[in-house]
């Protein structure tokens, strides 16, 4: 059983987005989403967004730009994967790209996939060498859901795998298909 959503007015409307932010960052079309079914007039919403962002309570650039080096720095995830978050946070494209492109510019791939390794896979960790290649493909997974190139993941597994000669390159540079 759902319970009915009370319609609130512009300043109400405001005062529940200020709460809101002060709790959680997000981006203007994720608010928007938000505030819609709880306001009583959808012209509402726009009011309110102009204002706060007027403000600067709201600013996409800004939570663009701390949310790609949350993910990048602290989760350790990849250029890929970073990117798909910020467009799944309803970040334009064009925004998203550019953000990560600044993140991950002075980032070295190959590093960030061994922190990763050694952070999150625990299996891997060290000097472990793989024998299984379950497990390489396994590991190869959860690399490529991070958001690490598939090149930069086999180098990695590579340097881990009991036969590396075995470990086939990608029949292509995918990466330039992927965004």
């Amino acid at each position: 059983m759902r319970r009915k959503t009370l319609k609130l007015a512009e300043s109400e409307l405001f005062e529940y987005s200020v709460r809101y932010l002060g709790g959680r960052a997000c981006s203007t079309e994720e608010l928007r989403a938000r505030l819609r079914p709880r306001a009583a007039k959808a012209s509402d919403v726009d009011a309110v967004v102009a204002r706060l962002k007027e403000i600067g309570y709201l600013n996409d650039a800004r939570f663009a730009e701390s949310f790609a080096t949350n993910r990048a720095e602290n989760d350790g995830f990849g250029r890929m994967r970073v990117l798909s978050d910020l467009r799944g946070r309803r970040i334009a494209p064009e925004m998203a790209e550019k953000t990560v492109s600044e993140v991950f510019a002075d980032k070295d791939e190959a590093g960030l996939i061994d922190s990763f390794i050694e952070r999150r896979m625990p299996s891997l960790r060290g000097e472990t060498v793989i024998e299984d290649q379950r497990e390489l493909g396994k590991a190869y997974r959860r690399l490529r859901r991070a958001g690490f190139s598939s090149g930069g993941s086999l180098a990695a597994l590579k340097r881990r795998a009991a036969r590396p000669e075995e470990i086939e390159e990608p029949p292509e540079d995918e990466e330039a298909g992927e965004t």
